[in-house]
Order: C-alpha cells, then sequence, then structure tokens
C-alpha cells in the first residue's frame, strides 16, 4: 500500500497534471442499500472538463419494483413517478455503463463518493439484466478511481464525527446547487469535495493516479479490517463489509454504506 508518507515524499516527476484535466463523476439514488437487492432509481455522470465546463447526463429508470417508502422520503422519487416516467432499466443501464466504459478507456479518472456501493450496484444491475458488466467492458478492473469518503478516511482518519457527502460539504465550506440526495447534485458536490481535499492536502496533486489509486484501496482494506474487528466483538452487531475497492460484490458489502 502507498502511503501518505510516500505520496509526501519530493515527486519523482513533474505534476501529472490529472487534476486539471477532465473528470468523470458518478452517483446513483437507489431502492435500498443491499446491493444484490436492491435497484437503481437515478444516477448521474458529470463530465467535467479543464476549464471547469459540465456535461451532465441523467437517468430515471423504472426499476422494476416496489420503491420503499423510506427510500423515497430520501431521494424524492415513487414507485408510481418512476413506472410513469422512468426509462426500461436495460436500456439506461447499457447506457449508463457505455457511457462510464468510454470515458475510463480514456484514461479519465472516474470521481465516486462511496464508490463501492454505486461501482458494485451497477455491476450487479447490470449481470441481472443479461449485460456485461464495467469490468467485463473493459477488460479489467475499473480504475482509476478517486473516491473522497476513502481519501477522507485515510488522510483525516482522527478527525471525529460523520462522513457523509453533507457532511464534508459542511467540513469545507461548500453550497451545492440544490438538495443533496439527487444524484446529479450528489456528483457535483462530490467533485466540489475532491477540489477542497487538493487543496487541504496538496500533494494529492502530484501522485500518479495508479499509485494514488493503489493507495486507496489500501486504505479502504485498512478501514475494513478495522470496523469488521468492532463488528465481531459486538454480539448482534451489523454484517462485516467488504474490503474490496473500488467495487466489490455479496452480502457482506451491505455494511459498507455508512457514507453515502
Amino acid at each position: 500500500m502507498t502511503t501518505y508518507a510516500e505520496l509526501d515524499a519530493p515527486p519523482a516527476a513533474p505534476d501529472p497534471g490529472w487534476s486539471r484535466g477532465p473528470l468523470l463523476g458518478f452517483d446513483t439514488e437507489t431502492t435500498g442499500l443491499d446491493v444484490e437487492a436492491d435497484r437503481i432509481v437515478t444516477a448521474a455522470l458529470v463530465l467535467r472538463g479543464p476549464d471547469g465546463s459540465r456535461s451532465v447526463r441523467t437517468w430515471l429508470l423504472d426499476p422494476g419494483v416496489e420503491i420503499p417508502a423510506e427510500a423515497a422520503a430520501i431521494h424524492g422519487i415513487t414507485t408510481a413517478e418512476a413506472r410513469a416516467h422512468g426509462q426500461d432499466a436495460v436500456g439506461a443501464l447499457e447506457e449508463i455503463a457505455a457511457i462510464l466504459v468510454h470515458h475510463v478507456r480514456d484514461g479519465v479518472p472516474l470521481v465516486a463518493y462511496n464508490a463501492s456501493f454505486d461501482l458494485s450496484l451497477l455491476d450487479v444491475e447490470l449481470a441481472r439484466h443479461g449485460l456485461p458488466t464495467v469490468p467485463e467492458r473493459l477488460g479489467r478492473p475499473v480504475a482509476p478511481v478517486l473516491d473522497p469518503l476513502v481519501l477522507d478516511r485515510w488522510l483525516d482518519r482522527a478527525r471525529e464525527g460523520k462522513r457523509r457527502l453533507g457532511d464534508l460539504c459542511a467540513l469545507y465550506g461548500i453550497e451545492g446547487d440544490g438538495e443533496l440526495h439527487r444524484a446529479d447534485v450528489d456528483v457535483l458536490a462530490t467533485l466540489d469535495v475532491l477540489d477542497a481535499q487538493l487543496v487541504a492536502h496538496p500533494r494529492l496533486r502530484g501522485a500518479a493516479l495508479d499509485a494514488l489509486h493503489a493507495a486507496q484501496a489500501g486504505a479502504h482494506r485498512a478501514w475494513a479490517e478495522r470496523v469488521n474487528a468492532e463488528r465481531a466483538a459486538t454480539p448482534g452487531g451489523r454484517p462485516p463489509t467488504s474490503p474490496a475497492w473500488p467495487a466489490s460484490t455479496g452480502r457482506a458489502h451491505r455494511g459498507a454504506v455508512a457514507g453515502s
């Protein structure tokens, strides 16, 4: 695992400049938090250019199942609305995956808050409908990924309090373009949080993307191992969380959604 101390050493090469290049943000709103059983209701992809321009694409899906009231209360989409106005899930998922893969294949970093939830759920949804998963389309695991939640847990581990997207927006004084828990609003807020993290930890900008991706995977694994040890010591506690990042499948992943 690459450590922050290593990233904080004098760079061996000039700033690779990825933070000034295009970034692709991704987020979903869903029927729930179980990546195996729940479905995508809305999704957004935002391509932000080097000049700050933003190309926003959003989807409303008919998930084919009832949207629980508690989920609708969060993102505002009811079963009736999704059935009346939502796109067929197969077509929408194919569009989402195709656009995401196109940019990742071109080397554009993918930015997602709590990436292991959204990317895992996307892959499960694609497989559920007989479509190739993102890694299958790429011929490799999805990378590079930048996850502000993982970065926050790694670089500011001692800070107390919750680490939801709204908490980091408050921490960095970010005022979004609308209410959070809309996929497009959340993506834009996530990109702003990443920008703030790059200011707070400027050496990140000089890190090679492959090293930074590997460092996040190691940081997430270390966090999951600590969390799972604590949960194992609590009778009747929450199930273990997956140590895999940026995507995983399996019911063990259900415990990893606390930061979303």
